[in-house]
């Protein structure tokens, strides 16, 4: 049923571009084939000579100030500058970094998630979706924690260096990452829920299950898009081309019957919103909510899959989906 839904995570530090499928459907990111990659040293807490640190502290662009004149160790360096309190990483946990990086060899500085055009880095701890400097360094840390990571080739962008970012073959590349935010992929919101309208689907919550939708009796399919907000977020309000990670579950206005959940891809899945990555009623429901939101979405076959059948949806149907907005980046 699902069809490739373009690229969903595209900032520069990806290594693997991760690609998805969504309500085209909302389906898991998968990072695309690789050829095999260097064999990455075990990271040590430190080993001289060390880059140095200034400016402002964790929330805050650093200066990365390399060791004048002397030579990497050749070690891939995690250390921790600043340790947060909040929920421990665990490897598939849905992670939410600030970055700022420097090559260690040219002494240039590379793009950051704190320059004007920049943003946070979205990815699942662990999966390979990125190099192993931000895919290995942040497990085991907590949320709000900032680490000093000094990555030899093996452990940055490779042998082949990294030519879009100027990163020539064999460079160290050091990096310092603030971990925002952390979402184990059986996250789900939790609270009292509003009821819909008796003329939409009422829902039932399972906790780290499916909800369970019934679908009113007698009741015709709506010819619009319908939304319900069925629990209001207190977060930002989701704008058009982020990503978000989202917990939802999707069945056919027709019979009930649950064509797609995230939970059968292992859980919470990240999807871009606004751009057409995802079908037209995601991308018109979704954008202007707020995170933290459990949104109900009631897609007329104009905002679906139109006259296609997809899978196990029939040309022509009604879709129903709950939808956890758990991040938007």
């Amino acid at each position: 049923m699902r069809r490739t839904a373009g690229l969903l995570l595209t900032l520069p530090l990806l290594l693997a571009v991760a690609c998805g499928s969504s309500p085209k459907a909302a389906g898991p990111a998968t990072p695309s084939t690789a050829s095999a990659a260097p064999t990455v040293p075990a990271p040590v807490g430190e080993a001289s000579p060390m880059p140095t640190l200034s400016g402002g502290g964790f929330g805050s662009k650093a200066t990365i100030t390399i060791p004048e004149g002397q030579q990497p160790s050749g070690q891939f360096v995690v250390n921790t500058v600043s340790e947060g309190e909040r929920s421990t990483v665990n490897k598939g946990d849905w992670v939410t970094v600030n970055y700022t990086a420097k090559d260690w060899t040219t002494g240039k500085d590379l793009p950051s998630s704190y320059d004007p055009s920049g943003k946070p880095q979205l990815y699942q701890a662990g999966s390979g979706q990125l190099v192993p400097a931000l895919d290995q360094s942040v497990i085991g840390k907590k949320v709000g924690t900032r680490l000093l990571v000094v990555a030899p080739p093996s452990a940055a962008f490779g042998e082949q260096g990294s030519g879009q970012l100027g990163v020539n073959k064999g460079d160290t590349v050091v990096f310092v990452l603030d971990i925002v935010e952390s979402l184990p992929q059986d996250s789900t919101l939790t609270g009292t829920m509003t009821e819909p309208a008796a003329t939409l689907p009422q829902v039932k919550d399972n906790g780290k299950a499916p909800v369970t939708i019934t679908i009113p009796a007698g009741q015709a399919a709506p010819t619009d898009l319908q939304q319900a907000v069925l629990i209001k977020g207190e977060g930002k309000q989701v704008k058009s081309g982020q990503t978000l990670v989202v917990q939802y579950t999707g069945v056919l206005w027709s019979n009930g019957q649950q064509f797609d959940a995230s939970w059968a891809h292992g859980g919470a899945q990240a999807v871009q919103i606004g751009t057409g990555s995802v079908i037209e009623g995601w991308d018109k429901g979704l954008v202007g909510q707020n995170v933290g939101s459990r949104v109900l979405l009631v897609v007329p076959p104009a905002l679906g899959y139109q006259d296609k059948a997809q899978g196990a949806v029939p040309a022509n149907s009604t879709l129903v989906f709950v939808i956890d907005i758990l991040e938007a980046v």
